[in-house]
């Protein structure tokens, strides 16, 4: 999936069908001259049904069709035959979408199943055909119900990654290369700062055809919470990842400082966060030697595993995998 197809917020505009109008049909037959009222139901409207597909990751087939219109429902006929119902309308969505009303901003559910379905808006309901009316003192009533109306509105589509793994850390600091290395995803990599606007997804192969999958999330910023650099666009898709892996380089000049950073604005955002598994990564360990890489590990910041990789030189990514599974699992 290239960094452009990747859509993680969606306005789309739904309308359920209108229910069908029911019949006022008075029975006639051959010999019988006054048969009564035999009008049937309206059909409903057709619903407006989200429906969870594991094997999408984006909302991008969402960005060319914004507008949903389910089928009204068939009127109804003699014989007290009902209408057919509305064609239902369903919309595909990957797993972790969240649905909002445009207009109050409230969350109204979550898809986070596959095949999971949630009815959007249901469809207006059927009239009632003149049977149904049909009394003591009104033998042939001539009168039936209309269908009711379908339900219609804007509607924001929110996507936060479903991913086992996410990777925090400042921009530029090799999140995408390291992604790169051990997964098969192609993000955008070069030596500057927000190379990745948006997020990348790659599945990291482990032992015995084991899988996971890590997310590279743009870099933070301090004030990200705040909505600074690519604010809430990015930190929304944090809220998923069961394990946090904080992304430093060797060369940083403080690195007890950067993770402290980096843990604030995710408590910023949401306390939560910090209940979430943690690993510390320190990355391009290519450039030490041993002596190094102990001043270094005195200057970690305590309670926190950590390990040292290089992406370049394919050092310690065995390790940093084995110890992301045992965290996962």
């Amino acid at each position: 999936m290239t960094e452009g197809n990747f859509v993680d917020y969606i306005k789309i505009y739904a309308s359920s069908g209108k229910g069908g109008r029911g019949s006022t049909h008075l029975h006639r037959e051959k010999f019988i001259t006054k048969g009564g009222p035999d009008g049937g139901d309206g059909g409903r409207g057709g619903h407006i049904i989200l429906r969870g597909d594991k094997n999408m990751w984006t909302l991008f087939h969402l960005k060319f069709k914004k507008h949903f219109r389910a089928s009204e429902g068939g009127n109804g006929s003699k014989s007290r035959s009902t209408g057919q119902d509305g064609e239902d309308i369903y919309i595909n969505v990957p797993l972790g979408t969240i649905v909002r009303d445009a207009d109050t901003n409230k969350v109204l559910f979550e898809v986070t199943e596959d095949q999971q379905e949630v009815v959007l808006l249901r469809g207006g309901k059927g009239g009632l055909g003149n049977w149904n009316f049909k009394s003591s003192t009104n033998q042939t009533p001539r009168y039936a119900q209309p269908g009711m109306d379908g339900l219609e509105g804007w509607y924001l589509l929110e996507l936060k990654l479903l991913a086992d793994v996410g990777l925090v850390g400042f921009p530029n600091a090799g999140k995408s290369t390291l992604l790169s290395v051990i997964t098969s995803a192609k993000p955008k990599i070069a030596d500057y700062a927000f190379t990745t606007l948006k997020p990348n997804l790659g599945i990291v192969e482990h032992r015995n055809h084991q899988t996971f999958v890590m997310a590279d999330i743009p870099g933070i910023i301090e004030g990200a919470a705040e909505g600074k650099g690519l604010g809430f666009r990015f930190l929304r898709h944090i809220e998923r990842n069961s394990t946090l892996l904080f992304l430093i380089p060797a060369d940083s000049e403080d690195i007890n400082k950067e993770y402290k950073i980096l843990l604030n604005e995710l408590k910023t955002h949401n306390p939560e966060l910090l209940d979430k598994n943690r690993l510390l990564a320190i990355s391009k360990d290519d450039m030490l030697d041993d002596e190094l890489r102990a001043e270094i590990t005195k200057e970690l910041p305590e309670g926190v595993p950590h390990i040292f990789f290089s992406s370049l030189a394919n050092t310690g990514l065995t390790e940093l995998k084995d110890q992301l599974w045992k965290m996962l699992n």
